[in-house]
């Protein structure tokens, strides 16, 4: 392996990417925010390509989505285009957890690691103390109106929410892994402490604020989105939100900050903007439209990462931020790796921290080509919303060469646009060099988006079409999710995309259900409205909002050493 290129001060990546230094604002030497105005400022230039990465159904074992969307980036300047990476900010509970940071590894990464990983310039903490203002008004007025009863308006002058204490939507955040936190009770005791309920925690980046942020085109519209969220309903079934309880100007004014992408570099000094980090299993998974229009005004290809598998971030950046925002892909790239699609073969139950089945190490055609099925699948699905596909296939050491030759023949055989082996982990930028101009020439390919349903289907035919999208038979709606419908369509907003929250960890909504399953049906628990982020959240199966830690943890491993070098971080 080659040695790490220097890191730069930011100032020079800014200026390498056009930025003029009146809209960079520095963060100490190696990060900066970039003032969100820039948009305008550039607003007659022409666009460059956008290049959306996803991957298969992802695995304990990992894909490599983030090392190949960073690699990606530093291959296409390696042969001379001017790219810049967009990426979501790494949440503290993953990186404490299993899964560990998001800033992907050896010459495919951002640096410094340690700053990506850990706080960053404070976004999640911003919208974590915005989203639980939003939680102490809503228990404070509950309170007040509740000890006030009739003499709360004579007192305060204003008028009553009559707040449904069983009807709170709003949960309280925290950036944390903690399983402890999912169902608990506020207002212990009554009297002083406010009113006694049920209540719960999510991670913060299950919060809407977080999809907010990511789909707001500036200051003003993320105001305005603040402004409609729902955070409970009255006794009247009637919903409150964030404007009625006036609040929302507020939690506006913590995130004033947080609306500006972040800059930061790769290790062969790329310009990589970092903004927003929602989940794709429970929000829509994507960085930030800001970023993007940002990105897109400053270089030749802007490559970005959907979240998990092309059946969730890839299928809500079509369903959710392009409808929304109308920035358009120009090609996919879809991440696989060897030994994720042997484990995709369903012939083995891998847990995250088991050691890897020696079957899976050793060359093995006839186990990789019954796993290869979900790349078929992913391959088709990807091409469905009308993009040409290419398949990258992340390389490890003990990938063979009859394997690595096995998957591209079957991978174009199967629609691929091309398929190329990718070594961004040992190489960067020249371990793309190839996939790169598989990237370029797909990319001047004549294109349109197809999505698969209009904004005017009705909400249970949408539901349908999505699942039968992943090859359900149907979808199964519980007496709540029906209830939940009418509710939803009585306030007129069952024009808004849906976004199905289920597990990534399988093509359905079973975790259980590997490869490409077939004739199941899906179970719709319950529906709910993020009216701010502009979606429905459509629950399928049993989906946590808040992760728990596993029993070997990531933090174990994380230390200070004798010289303050932060040490076990990955």
């Amino acid at each position: 392996m080659r040695i790490k290129m220097s890191l730069r001060p930011i100032t020079e990546i800014a200026k390498q990417a056009n930025i003029p230094e009146e809209f960079v604002l520095p963060y100490g030497k190696y990060v900066a925010k970039i003032d969100l105005s820039l948009i305008n400022a550039n607003q007659n230039r022409e666009n460059g390509k956008l290049v959306l990465v996803t991957a298969i159904t992802p695995t304990p074992l990992g894909e490599g989505k983030t090392v190949n969307t960073i690699g990606l980036s530093e291959g296409l300047n390696y042969i001379g285009k001017k790219a810049i990476a967009c990426i979501r900010q790494p949440s503290l509970g993953p990186v404490f957890g299993v899964k560990g940071g998001a800033a992907g590894g050896g010459q495919a990464e951002v640096l410094p690691m340690e700053t990506l990983n850990l706080h960053l310039t404070g976004d999640i903490h911003a919208i974590t103390a915005a989203h639980d203002l939003a939680s102490a008004a809503l228990d404070s007025r509950l309170y007040h109106e509740d000890r006030l009863g009739d003499e709360f308006t004579a007192q305060t002058g204003l008028a009553r929410l009559n707040i449904d204490v069983n009807r709170i939507v709003w949960k309280r955040v925290i950036d944390h892994n903690d399983r402890a936190l999912r169902n608990i009770t506020v207002g212990v005791g009554g009297g002083l402490n406010g009113v006694e309920r049920r209540d719960g925690f999510e991670i913060t980046a299950a919060s809407e604020l977080m999809a907010i942020l990511a789909l707001a085109s500036d200051l003003q519209d993320m105001r305005a989105r603040i402004g409609r969220i729902i955070l409970a309903y009255n006794t009247q079934g009637q919903p409150i939100t964030a404007e009625q309880l006036e609040v929302a100007g507020a939690m506006t004014v913590l995130l004033k900050n947080a609306i500006n992408p972040n800059l930061m570099q790769t290790v062969e000094n790329t310009p990589v903007l970092i903004h927003a980090g929602p989940f794709a299993n429970i929000a829509h998974g994507n960085s930030s439209v800001i970023a993007d229009r940002i990105a897109l005004k400053l270089a030749d290809y802007v490559v970005t990462e959907a979240g998990f598998g092309s059946d969730m971030g890839m299928e809500k950046f079509f369903n959710i931020k392009y409808r929304q925002a109308g920035i358009k892909a120009d090609c996919v790239v879809l991440v696989a790796t060897v030994r994720s699609l042997k484990s995709n073969s369903g012939k083995y139950n891998i847990k995250p921290g088991q050691a890897i089945p020696k079957e899976i190490s050793e060359s093995n055609v006839e186990l990789l080509e019954i796993g290869a099925a979900n790349l078929a699948w992913h391959i088709k699905n990807a091409k469905s919303y009308g993009l040409q596909v290419i398949v990258a296939i992340n390389r490890f050491p003990h990938d063979s060469e009859e394997e690595l030759a096995f998957l591209q023949k079957y991978a174009v055989e199967h629609g691929a646009f091309a398929c190329e082996v990718s070594e961004v982990f040992t190489k960067g930028g020249k371990g793309a060099e190839k996939l790169a101009n598989h990237v370029i020439k797909a990319c001047e390919m004549p294109s349109e988006i197809k999505l698969p349903y209009p904004n005017t289907m009705p909400l249970i035919d949408k539901i349908q079409t999505m699942v039968k999208k992943y090859g359900a038979n149907k979808a199964n709606l519980s007496a709540k999710a029906i209830e939940n419908i009418k509710e939803i369509e009585a306030l007129k907003l069952d024009h808004l995309p849906l976004c199905i929250a289920k597990t990534p960890m399988s093509i359905s909504a079973d975790a259980n259900l590997k490869n490409v399953p077939t004739n199941f049906d899906v179970d719709i628990s319950h529906l709910a409205i993020s009216a701010g982020a502009g979606f429905i959240r459509v629950y399928a199966g049993n989906v946590m909002t808040m992760p728990g830690l596993g029993t070997n943890p990531a933090y174990r491993q994380i230390d200070i050493d004798k010289d303050g070098n932060i040490v076990g971080l990955s």
